[in-house]
């Protein structure tokens, strides 16, 4: 019998069934549930920093000036300088992650994101050894920020591209849900110590116990992430790029055949990562510091917001699949411009209910934005340098918007002492998403394979 007609009379193999591709729903689960892990570790990680820049760190690592603004505003700065790293790391997990796959990059980037924050909760203070003290702070912040940069790009592509197409906008915002969802695990336990500890002992010692727990959450993270493959379409794209070596790979061709989707990519996120980071980091200091509200009550108000949050974002992705990812985004912008106007008097109010509404209202209108992002910047690129050019869009926009938005927020209080400016820096950040957004193709219900094709075609 020849080659062909034993190839032709030879049975097919049975599908897999452990294939967690999605076409099942208990596969796509498993997926999400991996994405997801990896997420809330490392964004337990991440909100802990930044809270801990409002509340600890101004005191512990820089020297005292006498007026409490100046540490915070030096915290804040370094918070910032930890976003300068994520483009870079995102370039790289990005460019080896459409090599050799999601899954292994994303494995990686959280051991580097546990260890750096295990350390972070060991370092000496300025008192016991000086300008050493935000120096250590800084290099890890920076590795941290380096790891951040393939986080995103990577859970959210391990979801995506395993998702059906008409529904990809809200399974894509699952791994996004993972951020309140990490912000509650790092809220509980710095609820828990602030509540069961004097000021000076959580000064002194009680902050670190919330990084030493980042080794937990972390191996906690990896294990479930170990679970799952990557999707048939990357190894299909794999395939196709082993196939044809003229094709380039990484940034060079993202930035040369792609520049509108990566323009369009940076713009939409001004409106939704300001916001948040005004909402999440900088409120905790205008409720401390203006409205003289105690550390345990704001933990406890940003607790219940995160919850909250927590529902609304695959709501709001949900909502996207129904009726486009364009129309949900841009009502998220266009609100983003007025929620400082409103917030900040109720906040004001010194309410307690007034400015849990105030900040779930923020979180609610971020979630419009912030949702369909995922699925809106997979249906833009092609499989092959899908990876680089998410992480890329997703990590340079940060270093212009949500990086600087607590420094430029809490300079705006010191030299102005109200909050208008601040709801100006807001319009401001919603225009350029409103701007970029409706530069945007509809994309809501698109194959994976149809954006392939148009990019080959190209």
């Amino acid at each position: 019998m020849t080659a062909l007609e034993n190839a032709a009379t030879t049975p097919k193999p049975e599908p897999d069934l452990r294939d967690p591709a999605g076409s099942r729903p208990s596969g796509l689960r498993r997926v999400v549930a991996a994405a997801m892990a990896g997420a809330v570790a490392e964004w337990y990680e991440f909100f802990l920093y930044g809270t801990a820049s409002a509340l600890v760190f101004g005191h512990v690592f820089f020297r005292s000036s006498g007026n409490a603004v100046d540490g915070i505003i030096a915290a804040f700065a370094l918070y910032a300088v930890g976003f300068l790293a994520r483009p870079f790391g995102g370039l790289l997990f990005g460019h080896f992650g459409d090599r050799v796959g999601r899954k292994a990059l994303l494995q990686l980037s959280l051991v580097i994101v546990g260890i750096t924050t295990f350390l972070m909760g060991c370092l000496p203070t300025f008192a016991a050894i000086g300008y050493w003290a935000p120096i250590l702070l800084v290099t890890l912040r920076l590795i941290q920020g380096f790891a951040f940069g393939g986080e995103w790009g990577g859970a959210v592509l391990l979801v995506s591209e395993h998702s059906p197409d008409d529904r990809r906008g809200f399974w894509a915002s699952w791994p996004q849900a993972g951020v309140p969802l990490g912000n509650v695990l790092a809220t509980v336990v710095l609820l828990v110590l602030s509540a069961n500890l004097s000021d000076e002992q959580f000064l002194s010692w009680g902050w670190r116990i919330g990084f030493w727990l980042s080794a937990v959450v972390v191996i906690v993270g990896y294990w479930v992430r170990s679970s799952v493959d990557d999707a048939p379409i990357f190894q299909e794209a794999q395939a196709r790029m082993e196939a044809d070596r003229s094709r380039s790979l990484g940034i060079l061709e993202v930035l040369r055949r792609h520049w509108r989707e990566v323009l369009i990519g940076i713009g939409a996120r001004f409106a939704e990562n300001i916001l948040y980071y005004i909402v999440v980091t900088f409120s905790i200091t205008y409720l401390k510091l203006v409205v003289e509200v105690d550390t345990a009550p704001i933990l406890a108000l940003m607790l219940a917001a995160h919850l909250l949050h927590f529902f609304m974002i695959p709501a709001a992705g949900l909502l996207s699949d129904l009726i486009g990812r364009r129309p949900v985004y841009l009502t998220g912008a266009v609100l983003t411009a007025g929620w400082g106007f409103l917030a900040f008097p109720m906040m004001d109010t010194g309410n307690y209910a007034v400015i849990i509404v105030a900040i779930t209202l923020g979180l609610a209108i971020e979630s419009l934005t912030y949702a369909p992002y995922s699925a809106l910047m997979t249906e833009m690129f092609p499989t092959h340098i899908r990876y680089t050019a998410l992480s890329f869009c997703y990590q340079v926009a940060p270093i212009l918007a949500g990086s600087l938005a607590p420094l430029i927020a809490i300079s705006l209080l010191n030299g102005f002492h109200s909050s208008i400016p601040i709801s100006l820096y807001l319009v401001a950040a919603a225009a350029i998403s409103v701007i970029a957004v409706g530069f945007a193709k509809e994309t809501a219900g698109k194959s994976l394979r149809t954006v392939d094709a148009e990019a080959a075609e190209r």
